[in-house]
């Protein structure tokens, strides 16, 4: 019976010794899924971020090919717009009557130069706004006389042309100065 219970014994402390590293192989498991878990999550983070980071550089180099567009699509305005004076000129210069040959040269030349500054405007997509006769519109006219309409005009309607507008593609660059049948 001492055997017996020596070995009882024997077997209780063998027992305890292998739950003993059972309950350390837990915890060391334990442990390790929640590292796996805490690195799971930093990854999942740092995905995040990189798709965060990647979608603000496209959205970058799409505002920088809007801008980019833009300045090409509108390039030469302000070239343009120093130009229009001397268009003005040349109008003027040609509405003046000439009653002499030398005169009549005169005019001709500068009607010479009024036709290649148009179409190096027109061809660089300059035009002019058409106004006369046309609906007074704010955002091409620039009202800066209204008259009387008369018999057969009607309201609102631009009689005439102080100063031509230009505009640049889609884009007003000097509204027509005019005066307005009310």
């Amino acid at each position: 019976m001492a055997k017996d219970k020596k070995q009882t014994t024997d077997e209780a402390v063998e027992e305890e010794q292998v739950e003993t590293p059972k309950v350390d192989e837990t915890k060391e498991a334990v442990e390790e899924v929640s590292e796996v878990d805490q690195l799971k999550e930093k990854l999942a983070k740092a995905e995040d971020s990189l798709l965060r980071e990647q979608a603000e550089i496209q959205n970058m180099n799409n505002r920088f090919k809007k801008e980019q567009a833009s300045l090409l699509k509108y390039d030469g305005q302000s070239l343009a717009k120093a130009i229009l004076p001397v268009m003005d000129n040349l109008k003027r210069a040609l509405e003046i009557e000439v009653s002499d040959e030398n005169g009549e040269q005169l005019k001709k030349g500068i009607q010479m130069v009024h036709d290649h500054l148009d179409e190096a405007l027109t061809g660089n997509s300059v035009t002019e706004i058409e106004a006369l006769g046309q609906k007074f519109d704010p955002t091409l006219h620039q009202a800066v006389q209204t008259v009387p309409a008369e018999d057969g005009q009607e309201s609102d309607t631009v009689v005439q042309v102080l100063q031509a507008g230009y505009q640049l593609k889609d884009r007003v660059l000097r509204p027509a100065m005019v005066m307005v049948a009310q």
